[in-house]
């Protein structure tokens, strides 16, 4: 059966003590979600700047790094489908990342992209998929497996034909590395999500899943409109066509993200409309 989950870091506006942690895990279960993914850097204590930043870029991580998140989740009911982490973080001290995804109850561990990173550089992925490998294969001698995770910047050319994204499913192990797909990032840049899926098959393990479209009401200046995250079943992504790829592939879990654009600006009343489409799907 298909999970149903929601990222952690779509709720940093609403993450400010223990009691709006509560609610909002309590609201993600009664929506009809059972899981959620969760955040490395929302999970400690982070610094001023850090909050500074994240919240300039309109993906506040709010201030439920202070809190007992082991506690809060097993008290919710709500299963983690995995840990997001950063490469250098495994690369330093795989052990501990590694358990730290086993005491939340989880053997997946996910990177999220590198900052600064030139996907458009050959060399550049070709040195990533190696450090990858090595990752994962020092995961998996903890017991926890790898996947990454694509935004829109893995689908640069790197070569006539060639996506930086594509140079990485070529060179990874997937004994060592395997993918959570965001379709959303992959449809943003005009690249197509069901051939993405197409080309990941069974390594395909979870999926990030968003709908794009637009609210920008009545006569504007020109028709030319501004395209953003919606909730699902409300945009122009092929969900059906996506969530029927999914489960043929065998995706383990579907996991709902945006940062922006909620309706109302409300990420929980947005996650319990995406449910809607979810629970008639899952």
């Amino acid at each position: 059966m298909v999970k149903k989950a929601v990222q952690q870091f779509m709720l940093g506006s609403v993450l400010k003590n223990e009691t709006s942690v509560r609610e909002t895990l309590a609201a993600i279960k009664a929506a009809g979600y059972d899981s959620i993914e969760l955040c490395g850097f929302m999970l400690h204590p982070m610094g001023f700047m850090i909050r500074i930043l994240t919240k300039a870029a309109g993906m506040p991580v709010g201030s439920g790094g202070n809190l007992d998140w082991e506690k809060l989740i097993k008290e919710s009911g709500l299963n983690v489908v995995s840990v997001h982490q950063d490469l250098g973080s495994i690369e330093r001290d795989a052990a501990a990342v590694a358990e730290e995804a086993k005491r939340f109850g989880t053997d997946t561990v996910v990177i999220t992209g590198m900052y600064r990173f030139d996907y458009g550089s050959a060399e550049a992925v070709h040195d990533l998929a190696r450090r990858l490998n090595a990752a994962g294969r020092a995961l998996k001698r903890q017991g926890i497996r790898l996947l990454y995770h694509n935004h829109n910047c893995e689908f640069l050319r790197v070569a006539p034909g060639v996506s930086g994204y594509g140079l990485l499913l070529a060179e990874t192990d997937p004994d060592a590395v395997n993918f959570e797909f965001d379709s959303y990032w992959c449809a943003e840049c005009g690249a197509d999500p069901l051939r993405v899926m197409d080309a990941l098959g069974t390594r395909m393990k979870l999926w990030h899943i968003n709908d794009r479209g637009t609210r920008q009401p009545g006569p504007c200046m020109t028709p030319i409109l501004k395209s953003d995250s919606m909730e699902l079943g409300t945009g122009a992504m092929p969900l059906n066509a996506l969530c029927d790829k999914a489960e043929a592939l065998g995706v383990e879990a579907v996991i709902l993200e945006s940062h922006r654009n909620w309706i109302d600006k409300d990420p929980v009343k947005s996650l319990e409309l995406s449910a809607k489409y979810l629970n008639s799907r899952f």
